[in-house]
């Protein structure tokens, strides 16, 4: 078991205000104490202040924008995961598609670590796998009501808010003196730039501590406007018809995983099943109680246009330690039935715990890889499965083969010197049923993080207690932030056959598994050395088939 991360190291601290005596005096006893998920890009800073490297002017107008991830980065930037060109991201909000662009918000600050407060930074794609970093789109500390969070931004095709047809319409959640509330900020430029409006906030704050994240979603069951808020352990929803004045019509309530955080609503058919469409509500959330670490909860059930009914306990969207704050969203090009059968999802690759504690120099944070979810059945109850979206495909170069048959003392795979690529490996299931297969990741001779599966068990895990954080890069011995991260995380994975396969990208500092439809996120950051990769086993493992494939960076 883990140890127990206290429910206020990973959410409730991370959106409390910092005061600047206070942030300066944390600096200095960073290296000796442990502060766990607190966000010191909460507040502080001045109205009207330029944000330095933004790719934004004070008018609030893109500049150049800087390339996303370059791919020949000599360090830990990943070649092929978006990126900030320099300073920190957090939180992704959900992205919208419109003129043959997808757009994308993340939190940003400019000012990490010196200073305090997040802000929206765009970035747009046509395929969801190449970025484009485009600059500030909603800058912080402008209208008095602090730094600018998480929230939803919407194309408001028939002008409902009053600011015309088409216009991109973001309510978000602002932080002032410990107070957080909705504001609405609008775009008629297709979400380049954004206004404030001038009766912000749209939604004054109750008296609530925990107040935040407004994910919006249109019902058109019923014509309006949905709204779902975190509100500490529970999950508000509003309505509206306007985006501007919003009515509370019920509250979803969960005890035992923390703060919850970033919710998200949607509608799922069952394997692909109109007659089985179904209400998805998730959350980010803490899931030390269970063994865990934070991540995406998730239920099922029915709603009437007011509330949520689930249908049976939460569930996990990731069995990593580093998928938090996730967005979900479907392609509107699509027919209603496909909508519905797929959508895609990405998260924040990181965690509370040691975020602020990695040795990756000038940038902070990264998104993970886009994947394709479902909800399938296998005749028993919905569960929410996970596969690497199609279009990574546009990275691959030629695979080299892995020859099949018997893993034995081991068998060397080949390493893309660039260090990003996928290895898809099919281990037979021996006869006994039991045995266990690793990938191991190597750097300079030691192994630094492995990907297994254990046939007895059922079981895929990563583990990483050889990497250079695990061994004390950034992260004090004897921390709780160091046993967090040296924990092994898995994830129950039975496929039928006889045979598991597979599939792992590894970056230059992340590695992320998919094994019969569930997915585990993790960074890793290698110690210095030349790479290797060894497929080894303990038992009776074969392997039937595998291939190498080099992953191409999104510059």
């Amino acid at each position: 078991m883990p140890p127990k991360i206290p429910e206020t190291a990973f959410a409730a601290v991370r959106r409390r205000p910092v005061l600047w005596a206070l942030a300066a005096v944390t600096v200095l006893v960073l290296a000796g104490l442990l502060v766990l998920g607190g966000n010191i890009q909460r507040d502080g800073g001045q109205a009207g202040t330029p944000q330095a490297g933004t790719g934004q002017s004070d008018t609030g107008q893109p500049g150049d924008p800087p390339e996303a991830a370059p791919a020949d980065d000599a360090g830990y930037r990943p070649a092929y995961h978006l990126t900030p060109d320099q300073h920190w991201m957090n939180d992704p909000q959900r992205p919208f598609f419109l003129d043959g662009l997808w757009h994308y918000y993340y939190l940003y600050n400019a000012d990490y670590p010196e200073g305090n407060g997040t802000e929206w930074f765009h970035a747009t794609s046509t395929d969801l796998v190449h970025w484009k970093n485009e600059g500030v789109a909603i800058p912080k500390f402008r209208n008095g009501l602090g730094d600018v969070e998480t929230g939803s931004a919407v194309v408001d095709s028939e002008g409902t808010a009053g600011f015309g047809k088409g216009a991109v319409i973001a309510v978000l959640t602002q932080q002032h003196d410990g107070v957080q509330r909705q504001s609405l900020f609008y775009s008629t430029d297709k979400g380049y730039s954004f206004q404030a409006y001038g009766q912000n906030p749209v939604m004054e704050n109750p008296g609530a501590e925990h107040w935040r994240d407004p994910r919006i979603i249109r019902d058109e069951a019923t014509n309006q406007w949905l709204m779902l808020l975190a509100e500490g352990h529970k999950i508000g929803f509003y309505t509206s018809r306007d985006l501007k004045q919003w009515t509370y019509v019920s509250g979803f309530e969960q005890e035992g995983l923390g703060i919850l955080e970033c919710p998200d609503f949607f509608q799922m058919d069952v394997d692909g099943d109109p007659a089985k469409r179904t209400w998805v509500l998730a959350a980010s959330a803490n899931g030390s109680g269970e063994g865990r670490t934070t991540g995406l909860a998730y239920w099922t059930g029915s709603f009437d246009g007011k509330a949520f009914a689930p249908e049976g306990g939460h569930q996990w969207l990731d069995g990593g330690p580093d998928f938090y704050a996730a967005v979900t969203w479907d392609d509107p090009r699509l027919d209603d039935a496909q909508r519905k059968a797929s959508r895609h999802a990405i998260g924040w690759m990181n965690n509370w715990a040691y975020a602020r504690q990695l040795p990756t120099g000038d940038w902070y944070g990264s998104a993970s890889v886009v994947r394709d979810i479902r909800l399938a059945s296998d005749g028993g109850r919905p569960a929410l499965v996970s596969s690497p979206t199609a279009a990574l495909q546009s990275l691959e170069g030629e695979p080299v083969q892995v020859p099949g048959g018997s893993i034995g003392d081991g068998l060397a795979l080949p390493v893309p010197d660039s260090g990003a690529f996928k290895a898809d490996v099919e281990l037979a299931r021996p006869a006994d049923g039991t045995g266990e297969a690793r990938l191991l990741l190597q750097s300079g001779g030691a192994t630094y993080a492995t990907v297994g599966y254990d046939f007895a068990a059922g079981r895929a895990f990563v583990g990483r207690d050889g990497d250079a954080v695990a061994g004390g890069r950034g992260l004090a011995e004897g921390s709780d932030a160091r046993g967090e991260y040296r924990q092994a995380r898995s994830v129950d994975a039975r496929p039928t056959g006889d045979a598991v396969r597979l599939t792992v990208y590894v970056g230059r500092s992340s590695v992320e598994v998919f094994v019969d439809g569930q997915a585990l996120t993790s960074l890793v950051f290698p110690p210095a050395g030349p790479r290797e990769v060894r497929l080894a086993a303990d038992g009776a493992v074969s392997l039937r088939h595998g291939t190498v494939t080099p992953l191409a960076g999104i510059r």
